[in-house]
């Protein structure tokens, strides 16, 4: 089976507040858009996935994978990220109906496209399903059948709302590169430990320079006299 897969990415200038222990206000959007660039290349490497389609506004961000081969899609409702997901997949059914689609978070930089394959292989066998992340309480990939309907639920314990949605939970190991988001510091060394995409850690390099290491905030921008 071959999917879609729709990656929602916010503006960059608002993306990964939560890595404001890590990276300086002016850093922030760059690594949203590296670990974007990695997803997004990553899947399109694998060999499960037909296309994919990311929803965004930002204008960088939609220059900037539509290079690497996504189709980009305006997010239309601006209501967040559920309603990104559901928009996105309705993009997709438009010119193929019958496509299987997969929703997956634009913040995976250590994917490996044999991982993903596998769990899109076992999401094949559900109507619905969905991956909890490394912390066992979000979601990092929600995979629906053909004809059915995403109703993404992603979020503050997206894990529990997925579940109690209906969607059967992928129970795999060895896709620690599928689980592993990056919302904090202490993410995004997860992410290092594992291997990150090429831009990952070119940002993380950086980063590193300026900081000292990941999770240690630099005191300061250059010229912004504090």
């Amino acid at each position: 089976m071959q999917w879609s897969v729709v990656i929602p990415l916010k503006p960059l200038a608002l993306a990964k507040s939560r890595l404001a222990d890590t990276a300086a206000d002016g850093l922030r959007p760059g690594l949203a858009l590296a670990f974007a660039e990695d997803t997004v290349a990553a899947a399109l490497a694998c060999a499960a996935v037909g296309d994919v389609v990311v929803v965004t506004d930002d204008t960088l961000a939609g220059h900037t994978l539509a290079a690497l081969g996504a189709r980009v899609v305006p997010d239309g409702p601006g209501a967040g990220l559920n309603a990104a997901l559901a928009y996105g997949a309705a993009a997709v059914r438009r010119t193929r109906p019958d496509a299987a689609v997969a929703a997956l978070n634009a913040d995976l930089p250590a994917l490996r496209p044999p991982e993903l394959s596998r769990v899109l292989n076992a999401a094949a066998e559900f109507p619905r399903a969905f991956l909890a992340d490394a912390a066992a309480i979000g979601t990092t990939l929600l995979a629906v059948s053909p004809g059915r309907e995403l109703l993404p639920a992603f979020g503050p314990d997206s894990r529990s709302r997925h579940r109690a949605s209906g969607a059967a939970e992928l129970i795999l190991t060895a896709v620690d590169s599928v689980r592993q988001d990056v919302d904090t510091g202490e993410d995004l060394r997860a992410a290092l430990s594992l291997g990150v995409g090429p831009r990952t850690a070119a940002a993380a390099a950086r980063l590193l320079g300026l900081s000292g290491e990941p999770g240690r905030r630099r005191a300061a921008a250059p010229g912004s006299g504090q």
